[in-house]
């Protein structure tokens, strides 16, 4: 078994935040493994101006993925929600550890929730799903275009006119704490990204030892919610470029998924739910991107 092993990973807080804590899981399971980071900037990390919803999924992986493949790092961290459904013959997916928080937070100036905050509120996000859900709950905010990482964007909100931003809630727990936002929204509420909270550590697919390594810090109910979500995702044909939002939860043997296609101004909504005594990733997501697409989403995607 080796002992030194390189991660791979890209040079914001939140993205260094989230390999020290793959690393500290993989030293508390083997402690006589010596850990090394490589910082690697991607396409998508220096694409700032450009929409959210014109930049690639794998443009935010891509280079990472090469200096895997060139064996110059043993494993990727990555922000699930950043993995594209297909990824570059010889790599894989081996672990997802487990899952922080997957909803969606409201983080405001006034300590007001989206409910209290003033007609035509000005609230910042990057993103077309949150976008559309936004004007769904309410058809008079200002949504504007929000890039950056975090820090960037809690910078932002307190230098601008904005009224309050959307994230994810996970990187704000993971570099702020939970006290700093002001509403969770409930998944049905703003249905996630897909794998949005989760973790999604990459290897090469003939790597038998690093695979072994990470067996140790897999979380199988985590791997499983994941795996629903991106089969929905992959039946869909989806990205950044739609909004879809997908959510399973594992809980007492019974899983929970709710899917969302909508129209990216929230005028053409269909929300599908369903709940199954199957933990079969495959089974589940074909059954909720059917029921989807039963009720008109491809009439969505292909606008």
């Amino acid at each position: 078994m080796r002992h030194r092993i390189t991660i791979g990973t890209r040079g914001s807080k939140l993205a260094l935040w989230q390999a020290e804590h793959v690393r500290r899981l993989l030293v508390n399971a083997f402690a006589d493994l010596c850990i090394d980071f490589s910082i690697i900037k991607t396409t998508g990390d220096q694409l700032q101006s450009n929409p959210l919803s014109n930049i690639s999924k794998g443009l935010f992986t891509k280079e990472i993925e090469i200096a895997l493949l060139d064996q110059k790092i043993d494993l990727a961290v990555h922000s699930v929600k950043d993995l594209p459904t297909d990824l570059p013959k010889g790599l894989k997916i081996c672990c997802i550890p487990a899952r922080e928080d997957p909803r969606d937070a409201l983080i405001s100036k006034s300590g007001l929730g989206l409910n209290n905050l003033p007609t035509g509120a000005k609230i910042g996000t990057s993103s077309l799903r949150r976008k559309s859900q936004l004007f769904y709950l309410r058809s008079d905010l200002d949504v504007t275009a929000l890039r950056g990482n975090i820090d960037t964007r809690m910078r932002k909100l307190k230098e601008t006119d904005l009224d309050a931003i959307v994230l994810a809630a996970a990187g704000v727990k993971r570099l702020f704490g939970a006290d700093l936002v002001t509403q969770f929204f409930e998944v049905d509420e703003i249905v996630p990204a897909v794998g949005q909270g989760a973790l999604g550590i990459e290897i090469r697919e003939n790597d038998d030892q690093t695979n072994t390594l990470l067996k140790e810090i897999r979380c199988q109910r985590s791997e499983v919610e994941v795996g629903v979500e991106r089969v929905v995702l992959r039946e869909l044909g989806g990205g950044c470029q739609v909004p879809i939002g997908v959510n399973a939860k594992l809980e007492s043997n019974k899983l929970s998924v709710v899917g969302l296609v909508s129209s990216p101004d929230g005028r053409k909504r269909i929300l599908k739910k369903t709940v199954s005594d199957s933990a079969d990733s495959t089974e589940v997501g074909l059954l909720l991107a059917e029921k989807l697409i039963q009720d008109g989403a491809n009439e969505i995607l292909q606008v």
